[in-house]
């Protein structure tokens, strides 16, 4: 056969195989609707999960890469999640570090809606205006954000997914900026506070503002040579700004978690978080006898975090991350052990793990 045939062969496979995958985004669209139709959540990372192990064992039939053919595939599962139109809200403006966990999570196709506070965050998938929020709740250098801890405690929204962004902060002017001519800093109070060392050798004054990105926006808006902010690079690309210096964390390690949050949570996937939180007894080994029941379950407790009630001066809510979905039978056992002697408990939702 000779070289033309060949061709005419690949560009006949080539046209076949693209109208499959039109085929197949125009099914996953259909079940677009019909999960918001349902109020189901459109993410579904075990879904994901079995599908492309399902690729990849039938690569391996054919004598392929596997891994390729992953690649391949998850490149089409992202363009049917774009057709099926998720959205989602963050805290900032257009550029913050919430902004970037969204792509990262849901993909480039997302649509986001900005807030100016984790309250409106909230608020816009409880109005159903976004199917999702992304929400911080910890930074591996400054620890927990409170704020949105007492409002999953308070909403009736769950914990479907979470994911983790390594925070490179830059120090940004405008683009005539010199600084040795900056005297003002603004920037979140997480953002300040995890460039303390850098900020101190600099001795400039600490103005916190509501989102790193905004920072740089008002900058821009307000012509203030003499300001700079801490954010992101891709901020500085976005508002025309210059980066004066990059990467002032004090620590290389600098990760941010985020929760997805949702008005369900994620189905089994075999690798799988839950997060609660719950109240003891202000009573002597009242928390011991607790978490004993995890334990003796043989549960693996990856975090504890305690928080005021806001009742009752100095007793405290648990927040507490575990190994395992909440729909298991050693996960469910365990939340009916717990519920018997808490006082309170809440299981705020059961999510893949981050890989």
């Amino acid at each position: 056969m000779s070289l033309d045939n060949y061709r005419k062969q690949i560009d006949e496979m080539d046209a076949r195989i693209v109208k499959l995958i039109g085929e197949r985004i125009q099914i996953t669209r259909n079940i677009g609707k019909e999960k918001m139709e349902t109020g189901r959540s459109i993410e579904d990372k075990s879904r994901e999960k079995v599908v492309l192990e399902r690729v990849k064992n039938l690569a391996r039939l054919e004598n392929l890469n596997p891994d390729e053919v992953e690649k391949i595939y998850q490149r089409i599962i992202l363009a049917s999640k774009e057709v099926q139109g998720i959205t989602a809200s963050f805290q900032g403006e257009i550029g913050a570090y919430s902004e970037e966990a969204a792509f990262q999570y849901f993909g480039s196709g997302v649509q986001l809606k900005p807030c100016e506070s984790l309250e409106d965050a909230f608020q816009a998938v409880e109005n159903q205006d976004v199917q999702y929020g992304i929400v911080p709740v910890e930074n591996s250098l400054e620890g927990s954000i409170p704020r949105t801890y007492d409002l999953l405690l308070d909403s009736a929204l769950k914990v479907s997914g979470e994911t983790q962004l390594r925070v490179v902060h830059c120090l940004i002017g405008l683009p005539d900026a010199k600084i040795d001519s900056i005297k003002e800093v603004y920037s979140h109070p997480q953002a300040l506070g995890q460039c303390k060392t850098f900020l101190r050798q600099m001795g400039w004054k600490l103005t916190p503002s509501y989102d790193t990105a905004g920072s740089v926006k008002m900058i821009k808006e307000n012509m203030m040579e003499d300001r700079a902010a801490i954010a992101s690079a891709r901020s500085a690309e976005i508002y025309g700004m210059k980066i004066l210096v990059r990467s002032i964390e004090d620590n290389n390690n600098n990760f941010t978690r985020f929760f997805v949050i949702s008005r369900q949570d994620a189905s089994l996937s075999g690798s799988d978080k839950t997060s609660i939180v719950f109240t003891v007894k202000h009573t002597p080994g009242a928390l011991y006898e607790t978490l004993q029941k995890l334990a003796a379950a043989k549960i693996n407790l990856t975090r504890i975090e305690s928080r005021p009630t806001r009742q009752k001066p100095w007793e405290y809510n648990f927040y507490v991350d575990i190994e395992g979905h909440r729909e298991s039978p050693v996960i469910k056992q365990a939340l009916t052990e717990l519920e018997k002697s808490a006082v309170f408990l809440k299981v705020l939702g059961s999510y893949p793990k981050f890989k």
